[in-house]
């Protein structure tokens, strides 16, 4: 089926869809916000389902959408999670095998893999069931493969256009962490590493945006920068709005991801993206994302004087930093919506034509 034809079949998006309605300004748009939007530009008949915030009300709004708006589209995506939003995930592509609609699984988080080690026949069964599956990292494919031999690999997708690339060259102690204040991101880390930095380096910034997830993590932080007195030298900004996030990363020289467990965050891309020297912890997916010594430098995770040491590095050595922030542009270009999206209507005509 040619794209360019007048007539394109309808599409259902089965995800989490709280930013459009949502007023919690925690709320983020996600990669199924934005691909929703390019198919409707591209001029594909769309319908996305839900947007309701409690997660039961949720999955009966769903199921609800499947059924009664069954003859407004001829495929679904559904992304797939683990924990509980595995669940709604399950019973969507059961109520679909039901309505004998062919649909296409995505999966999400760095958690996954863990999953499905605990529920290896529910994973398999789910997986082995639709008519394609993506995964936007090489991570969760070479882990779940076991499950799914033939599998997509689609990366999260960015607007390349809209991050300004500044190419770092001579560096400034100016350090940028952009994530969910959240135990899982180790938010404290960078704290730890402006404090072994700050006696060498004592004009350091650490700049902190990201939502706060309410488990605890933002006021540790907060704790931590009062015991030792740095005020002066943190600021935590919190959450911003996403068409602020490349002025906000661009205020820094050095990006610190300091995550526990990781997929492919789309944060880190961002800051490639934007010229940023990247120091990264070397959990899940991120050693499948970024290449050590040529895009970032990679770190055991929780060592937060390894991290220091990287900071250091790029300090010390502009040439090295210099050809980082160069290569970490070009390797963000690959994540741009103009390659991506044709990817993703080709998969849909694929699975169609099968039908």
């Amino acid at each position: 089926m040619d794209p360019e034809i007048k007539h394109k079949p309808g599409i259902l998006l089965v995800s989490n869809f709280l930013f459009h309605t949502s007023q919690d300004l925690q709320v983020t748009r996600g990669v199924c916000d934005e691909l929703f939007h390019q198919l409707k530009l591209a001029g594909w008949p769309v319908i996305q389902t839900s947007s309701k915030e409690n997660r039961f009300n949720r999955l009966f709004d769903i199921v609800r959408t499947i059924y009664f708006r069954r003859k407004e589209y001829s495929i679904t995506q559904v992304d797939v999670y683990s924990g509980m939003a595995f669940i709604w995930a399950e019973v969507a592509c059961w109520a679909l095998h039901l309505l004998r609609k062919p649909y296409i699984l995505t999966l999400h988080g760095g958690l996954l893999p863990t999953f499905a080690e605990r529920w290896p026949k529910r994973v398999r069964r789910l997986l082995q069931s639709a008519g394609k599956v993506t995964t936007p990292s090489t991570f969760l494919f070479s882990k779940l493969k076991i499950y799914r031999a033939e599998m997509t690999l689609l990366p999260n997708p960015l607007h390349i256009r809209n991050y300004p690339f500044n190419h770092r060259e001579k560096l400034l102690p100016r350090l940028i962490w952009l994530r969910a204040f959240h135990h899982v991101y180790n938010p404290t880390m960078a704290i730890d590493v402006v404090l072994l930095l700050i006696d060498q380096y004592p004009n350091i910034e650490l700049i902190m945006v990201g939502p706060d997830k309410g488990d605890g993590s933002i006021q540790k932080v907060k704790q931590k920068i009062n015991k030792h007195g740095l005020e002066n030298q943190v600021h935590i900004q919190g959450k911003v709005q996403k068409k602020d996030v490349p002025s906000w990363l661009n205020r820094g020289d050095i990006f610190l991801n300091t995550s526990t467990v990781d997929n492919a965050p789309v944060s880190i891309v961002e800051a490639m993206a934007c010229g940023l020297c990247v120091v990264s912890t070397n959990v899940g997916g991120i050693p499948y994302l970024l290449s050590d010594g040529k895009d970032a430098i990679l770190v055991e995770s929780e060592n937060a004087q390894e991290m220091a040491n990287a900071v250091q590095r790029f300090l010390k050595n502009p040439k090295f930093a210099s050809s980082l922030s160069l290569s970490a542009n070009l390797r963000a270009a690959e994540f741009d919506w103009s390659i991506i999206f044709p990817r993703w209507e080709s998969l849909f005509q694929e699975v169609l034509s099968c039908e």
